[in-house]
């Protein structure tokens, strides 16, 4: 009985010891600390962070850089943006900035499923470091409007709605892997591909079109969105330094992997940095 309960001691700590949620890489594979990459991506003008929507690990190390950040710059020079903001809820986030009521933001617009518990928490602390929160998407419907009838469909929108929008027509790169990938999806789909990565892009030039117009206020952004939106310096990036020609924008992104030790190949310049998380972690939604 003994032995055994010894061997039973001993699997337990070796796997106790083998079991890691999370490990952080550069764009070349080395392996990293959460201090060193906050020392070179704090020097960014616009720090865009690609999560997995349902990750807890994400929504733990926004916060966590978000801290950071506010050590590193003057609390009202940093702007906290979100994709999971369209422009068209300004208003409902504004009160809530001011009045600090949940119910009444939850009452007056359509949050994410899961944002009271993974993005209302980067939310109140921006809030109370004193940094400025800002919605940036354009409206879910008009993307969908788009992956349906193509770009001419938004010529007939009222011209209050398209303020809520990039300018348009906006540069559209057809050759941008990110891009490619959504066409080839769409395809096979039985779908519009090029309307597909249309319904992308409009996502991608709004966000970035609304970072833009908030550096003209703020020394900083910090912009939470989903990795693709940011994957491979393109997306939102790019959009940003066709916007503002020679802005320094730095990428953090999620990847998931069965061993975190090594990342693996395809994942390799997907960001500046990499946090590369334990495929058996839970989902918050």
């Amino acid at each position: 009985m003994k032995t055994i309960l010894l061997a039973l001691l001993v699997y337990s700590s070796s796997y106790a010891q083998d079991l890691e949620a999370f490990r952080i890489f550069d764009s070349k594979g080395k392996q990293v600390s959460f201090q060193k990459m906050m020392n070179q991506v704090s020097a960014n003008q616009v720090i865009l962070f690609g999560e997995f929507h349902d990750n807890p690990i994400s929504h733990w190390m926004e916060l966590n850089v978000l801290m950071e950040l506010n050590k590193k710059t003057k609390s009202s020079q940093l702007a906290v943006g979100f994709e999971m903001f369209e422009l068209h809820q300004i208003k409902a986030l504004n009160n809530y900035i001011s009045n600090k009521s949940y119910k009444a933001l939850k009452d007056s617009t359509e949050l994410w499923s899961n944002f009271k518990t993974d993005y209302k928490p980067v939310l109140d602390s921006a809030i109370a470091f004193g940094n400025t929160p800002f919605a940036a998407n354009v409206m879910r419907k008009y993307a969908s409007l788009v992956f349906k009838k193509g770009l001419s469909a938004l010529d007939t929108l009222p011209e209050d709605q398209m303020k809520l929008m990039a300018p348009l027509p906006f540069p559209f790169d057809s050759t941008l892997t990110q891009y490619v990938e959504l066409i080839n999806m769409g395809k096979e789909m039985h779908a519009s591909g090029i309307n597909f990565a249309y319904a992308q892009a409009i996502k991608d030039a709004t966000m970035a079109y609304s970072i833009v117009a908030q550096l003209k206020k703020s020394k900083q952004v910090f912009f939470l969105n989903g990795a693709f939106h940011s994957d491979f310096h393109q997306g939102i990036m790019w959009y940003v330094q066709h916007y503002l020609p020679g802005a320094k924008v730095g990428t953090i992104t999620t990847v998931s992997q069965k061993d975190v030790r090594k990342l693996e190949k395809e994942h390799l310049n997907r960001a500046d940095f990499i946090i590369v998380v334990n495929e058996t972690m839970t989902s918050t939604h």
